[in-house]
């Protein structure tokens, strides 16, 4: 597999639109194009292999599955796991003659995508960077009482952060990184110490992604019921990916119901200890 120019440049534009957290809202740009999930779909579409790029893109989802951004604080960017690791792991796994579906290629484009993400920071802090300029223009601008000049502050002047730290870098990395990626065939052959060891370290990978998300969420050890029963059907009843999330839903609804019926209890019981004779004695 190769990349073009021309297709180097598409990934660049999704690179740069999902570089906008408010694109559309918060439906459209990092939130939605810039997770690996949706990512690997795009790079599928547009490389022409849509199996290996949403395999590709659910493998990496899953190291970052609870990425956040607190005060502005990354520390991967998925903009770059997603339009420069997910096509330069799509081109590794074809140059090595693994099967899309197997466990070596999931293990592979997580290693790529976690490697591209920590590098993609430079990028994240680039852009944030270069948009302070833009502010100080808007506040000059501001204190003129030039008010339309804030829609070029706004809409117009970000595009040269994005296209030189978001564009630029991808249409480049992706261009030529396959060329580097496809020359690693020969340099580092599948049985060789290295490769064994970037397979060893993606397989290793998820964990941390879901020890983030348990982290988040856990409060008390029965938290991790639904986790280990969730696993414990995947593993022995090899249900897939929407079996599994029709039965959580099952589960979010019964704590849902007990909830809802503690909340009643508790209000019912408040309201018999209210006593209507030491109100009207007061």
């Amino acid at each position: 597999m190769t990349i073009s120019w021309f297709q180097a440049a598409l990934l660049g534009l999704f690179a740069c639109l999902s570089s906008m957290p408010g694109l559309g809202g918060t439906t459209i740009g990092n939130y939605t194009l810039g997770r690996p999930l949706v990512g690997g779909l795009v790079c599928g579409l547009i490389l022409g292999d849509i199996k290996t790029g949403v395999i590709c893109g659910v493998a990496m989802q899953l190291v970052y599955i609870a990425l956040v951004t607190p005060g502005g604080t990354v520390s991967a960017d998925v903009r770059a796991v997603s339009y420069i690791g997910i096509p330069l792991a799509m081109v590794a796994i074809h140059s090595q003659g693994l099967s899309a579906d197997s466990a070596d290629a999931a293990n592979l484009a997580k290693s790529m995508g976690t490697l591209v993400g920590t590098v993609g920071t430079v990028l994240f802090y680039g852009t944030a960077t270069m948009n302070l300029v833009w502010q100080h223009i808007g506040w000059r601008a501001v204190e003129k009482g030039n008010f339309k000049q804030l829609y070029k502050v706004d809409w117009l002047y970000p595009w040269v952060s994005h296209i030189v730290f978001s564009f630029v870098p991808t249409l480049i990395m992706c261009k030529l990184g396959a060329t580097a990626v496809t020359a690693m065939k020969d340099a580092l052959p599948m049985d060789d110490i290295p490769m064994k060891t970037l397979f060893t370290v993606g397989a290793l990978l998820p964990c941390v992604g879901i020890a983030i998300l348990l982290k988040q969420i856990v409060e008390k050890v029965t938290d991790f019921i639904p986790f280990f029963v969730g696993f414990t059907l995947a593993a022995s009843l090899g249900l897939n990916l929407v079996s599994c999330a029709v039965i959580s839903l099952i589960f979010a609804v019964l704590f849902y119901e007990l909830e809802m019926a503690k909340t009643v209890r508790a209000t019912a019981t408040a309201a018999d200890d209210f006593d209507d004779d030491d109100e009207e004695d007061i």
